[in-house]
């Protein structure tokens, strides 16, 4: 089999102008500057508006009498992709099992979910924060405590109102 070439010719200076092309650009440039239509979020000043799916920093519930109500099965650390969460549980005198470690890494989380969506008293969830900005790395590790006090809105992974996620 022939290799075939072809020879492409240079176009003409009358068919092409950068002169053109780049007036052309300005002209889209000034079009958007002068648009009053503003897509700029104000934030702080103003709310943001997050889809109900936003997958933000974590949150344990409590039960009424403050205790957490994971029941440590071990299933989240063990569904968890990024393997950030370290659990180590107990039990009381009445046999109800407990976390007595319960720690998540915000560094190594990717924030997937699946820690919410696989636990089965539904204790752990994926909240709609995302101002977590800290000072130091080690701040980054959520122990039980400061994640049972966490109190902004949870997310919903699935809304069974809407199946196909339009």
């Amino acid at each position: 089999m022939a290799i075939k070439t072809t020879v492409l010719t240079r176009p003409k200076m009358k068919e092409t102008s950068y002169l053109r092309a780049a007036l052309k650009g300005m002209k889209i440039t000034l079009a958007h500057m002068l648009n009053p239509k503003s897509v700029t979020q104000q934030y702080p000043e103003v709310e943001t508006r997050l889809s109900p799916r936003w997958r933000g920093t974590h949150r344990m519930e409590v039960h009424a009498d403050g205790r957490p109500k994971c029941v440590a099965c071990g299933l989240c650390p063990t569904v968890c992709p990024a393997n950030c969460i370290r659990l180590v549980g107990g039990e009381d005198d009445q046999g109800n099992r407990y976390p007595v470690v319960y720690e998540i890494d915000e560094f190594r989380c990717i924030f997937c979910g699946m820690c919410q969506e696989v636990c089965p008293v539904e204790a752990i969830h994926v909240g709609q924060d995302f101002e977590n900005a800290e000072y130091t790395r080690d701040r980054f590790v959520y122990d039980l405590d400061r994640l049972m006090n966490q109190d902004h809105p949870t997310s919903l992974l699935w809304d069974p109102t809407d199946p196909k996620s339009e």
